[in-house]
C-alpha cells in the first residue's frame, strides 16, 4: 500500500500519472464541526497502481495533487462527485475539469436512481465493498489498516467500474448523456451559491413579501458569518430561530430576547446587532422588491389522468433504453407538460436534446392524441394514430 505523506513522494506518483487516459479519485472529509468539509485523504488510483494521500501529514504541499486534478488531457473519474469537487473547489478555487461520476454514468445505463458505489461495483466488479469503516472519524491518526484498505478500495475498484461502463455506453453513443449531466457539477455557483439565495434551503408557509424579505437577510447573515468562521449554520442560528425572527421582526435587543427561540439564554451582543441590522435591512427594502414565492398553481381539471399515462410512458421508454427515470424527467416536469396549452411546449428540459429523443417526442405526441398506449400481455405498446 503506497502511503504518501510528504510533498516529494506526492510530486512523484502525480508525475507518474501525467499522461493517464483517466485517473479514480475519492476523498474523505470531516464536516461535522465546520462548515468547509475538512479534508483528511485524497486516494488516487492510476492505470497500475494507486495511492492514498494524507493532507494532515505534517508540512506537505498538495499543490503536485492540484495539479494532476487540474490536468486537462487526463480524465478525472469520481462516484457521485459533488462533495469531492466541493473540496477541490475551496481549497483551489477551481473544479477539477475533465470529469466523469460513474452514479451518473450508471443512472444512464439502468443501474437505478442515483446508484450507490457499493451496488454499481456489486454489479460491474462482482466483489463487495466492506463499508463498516464509512462513518469513521478520519482526522484522527494513525488511520488503522482497514481503514486504510476501505479508503484504497474506493478508487481501485473505480477503475473497473469506470471502463466497463465506458464500454456499457460506446454501442448507444451515450458519453454525451453523461457529459450533459455533467454541466451542473461543472458551475462554480454548484459549491458557492451567493448567500442571497441561502433563504431557499428553509422550509416555511406562507408567502408574505415583507416576511420572506427579512427572512432572505436573516438566512445571508447566517451564511456569511458561518463561511467566515466555518462552522455549521446551526451553530450561528437554526432554522426554526430564523423564522422565529423573521415573523416578529424585532426591532431592539429586548424585543429580540422576547422571541421564543432567544429566550432567556440571549444572543452574544454581535449576533444580536447582526440580527437587527439584517432585520432593518428585510424591512426597508421597497414593496416592489420583494421576494415572491409563487403557490403552485393546481392542475387543470383533468389532468391526473393525463399525467398517469405520462408516467406509464416514462417507465416504458426507461425500461426500454436501460436509464434511470429519474434523470429523464421528474413529477414536475411532467406536471408541465400536462398542464401546458394544446399547441404550446413548456420550458422544460425534457423536451430538449437526448431527453426529447428518447421521451420528450412521444409525451408530446400522447398528449395531442397522435399515440396511444396498449396493453399486450405484461407489455405496454405505442400505437401511432392518425390526426
Amino acid at each position: 500500500m503506497i502511503i504518501l505523506k510528504d510533498t516529494e513522494s506526492l510530486a512523484q506518483f502525480c508525475d507518474s500519472l501525467t499522461g493517464a487516459d483517466f485517473v479514480t479519485v475519492d476523498t474523505e472529509f470531516m464536516r461535522e464541526r465546520t462548515y468547509w468539509p475538512e479534508l483528511c485523504l485524497v486516494q488516487l488510483g492510476g492505470p497500475d497502481e494507486a495511492a492514498i494521500v494524507d493532507p494532515l501529514a505534517k508540512g506537505i504541499d498538495l499543490s503536485p495533487l492540484f495539479k494532476l486534478v487540474n490536468d486537462e488531457p487526463v480524465l478525472k473519474v469520481f462516484h457521485a462527485a459533488r462533495q469531492d469537487l466541493e473540496i477541490f473547489h475551496h481549497l483551489t478555487g477551481k473544479i477539477p475539469t475533465p470529469i466523469f461520476d460513474t452514479q451518473v454514468a450508471g443512472m444512464v445505463c439502468g443501474f437505478g436512481e442515483s446508484v450507490g458505489y457499493e451496488t454499481l461495483v456489486a454489479k460491474l466488479v462482482k466483489t463487495s465493498v466492506d463499508k463498516s469503516m464509512r462513518f469513521t472519524d478520519w482526522s484522527r491518526r494513525p488511520l488503522s489498516e482497514k481503514q486504510l484498505q476501505y479508503a484504497l478500495s474506493d478508487v481501485t475498484h473505480l477503475r473497473v467500474a469506470y471502463e466497463k461502463l465506458a464500454l456499457k455506453m460506446e454501442p448507444t453513443n451515450r458519453h454525451q448523456w453523461v457529459e450533459d449531466e455533467m454541466a451542473i457539477l461543472n458551475s462554480p455557483n454548484t459549491y458557492l451559491p451567493p448567500p442571497e439565495d441561502a433563504w431557499h434551503r428553509i422550509k416555511f408557509r406562507g408567502n408574505r413579501p415583507r416576511f420572506i424579505c427579512v427572512l432572505r437577510e436573516l438566512a445571508a447573515l447566517r451564511e456569511r458569518m458561518a463561511r467566515e468562521r466555518n462552522v455549521p449554520r446551526n451553530r450561528i442560528m437554526r432554522d426554526d430561530m430564523i423564522l422565529d425572527i423573521a415573523a416578529r421582526a424585532p426591532e431592539s435587543a429586548d424585543a429580540l430576547a422576547q422571541t421564543r427561540s432567544v429566550g432567556r439564554s440571549g444572543l452574544p451582543a454581535a449576533l444580536t446587532s447582526a440580527i437587527l441590522e439584517a432585520v432593518a435591512r428585510g424591512k426597508a427594502i421597497p414593496e416592489a422588491d420583494c421576494p415572491v414565492v409563487e403557490k403552485k398553481a393546481p392542475l387543470p381539471h383533468g389532468t391526473g389522468p393525463l399525467m398517469d399515462l405520462l408516467k406509464v410512458l416514462l417507465k416504458m421508454k426507461c425500461e426500454e433504453n436501460g436509464v434511470a427515470q429519474k434523470l429523464v424527467a421528474s413529477s414536475a416536469e411532467l406536471e408541465k407538460i400536462a398542464a401546458a396549452p394544446v399547441g404550446k411546449e413548456p420550458d422544460t428540459r425534457v423536451l430538449t436534446g437526448w431527453r426529447r429523443e428518447l421521451f420528450g417526442e412521444d409525451a408530446l405526441q400522447l398528449k395531442t392524441g397522435r399515440l396511444a398506449l396498449s396493453a399486450k400481455g405484461s407489455a405496454i405498446q405505442i400505437i401511432p394514430l392518425q390526426d
